[in-house]
């Protein structure tokens, strides 16, 4: 890998598209190149850290799993700029995507020539997105900040990091579920887990499972599509 290049990792359930996006990446060396490709959210969470990327270019459908729920804790956890690739036309799906946290947006029916571009800007820390898409963005976002001025509970829950909100999603999604199974889901020990449980129950003022079950249903915390 040469100093100075844009490090991009690929994330999309077609392996033909990454064969292609690979290989197009690639033949910008030294500018640019993959350094990872993965085709599903756990294959790439095994990896992704130690590969440092600068960019992650990701399809938002993934099979059974959806890459708008990847981006938060991507964001969290990653310094890369995330460019979502996609096919499909969904624009509040798109948008909710840079809500999120991506940089912007390419369709895969671009020209490559965008593609590249798109990589080199978000990685400049520009958006790629058009005007009507950033007016709307601008909106919802000064909607959002408006109700969470304004609504004690929003207020607690814009305090939850991502990895956090990851927890209530695994803790309330199914009932049923013990601390055991979900530190084996998320990865962490018990104690972990717990330690993180008396963050968001201090943060939500909140003293048990049963009233962040609650919580979570009533705010749709626990894996909904707001």
């Amino acid at each position: 890998m040469t100093v100075g290049s844009i490090r991009v990792v690929l994330i999309d359930d077609h392996k033909s598209m990454l064969w292609g996006l690979e290989r197009l990446i690639d033949s910008q060396s030294p500018k640019m190149q993959v350094v990872g490709k993965f085709t599903s959210h756990a294959e790439a969470s095994a990896h992704i850290k130690k590969l440092s990327p600068d960019v992650i270019l990701l399809d938002l459908d993934l099979g059974d799993e959806h890459g708008l729920d990847i981006i938060p804790q991507l964001v969290f956890h990653m310094q890369a700029k995330i460019l979502v690739l996609t096919g499909a036309r969904d624009a509040m799906l798109l948008d909710k995507a840079l809500i999120a946290g991506a940089k912007g947006v390419v369709e895969k029916g671009e020209p490559v020539e965008t593609i590249l571009a798109a990589i080199e800007r978000v990685h400049s820390g520009q958006l790629w997105m058009d005007q009507g898409r950033m007016g709307r963005i601008i909106i919802e976002l000064c909607r959002q900040k408006s109700l969470e001025e304004n609504d004690p509970d929003r207020k607690k829950i814009a305090s939850l990091t991502p990895r956090e909100r990851e927890i209530v999603k695994a803790v309330t999604s199914r009932s049923g579920t013990t601390c055991i199974d979900v530190a084996k889901e998320l990865r962490v020990s018990e104690s972990t887990l717990r330690n993180h449980l008396s963050s968001i129950y201090s943060k939500l003022d909140l003293t048990n499972r049963l009233e962040l079950w609650e919580f979570a249903h009533k705010h749709a915390l626990n894996g909904a599509v707001r």
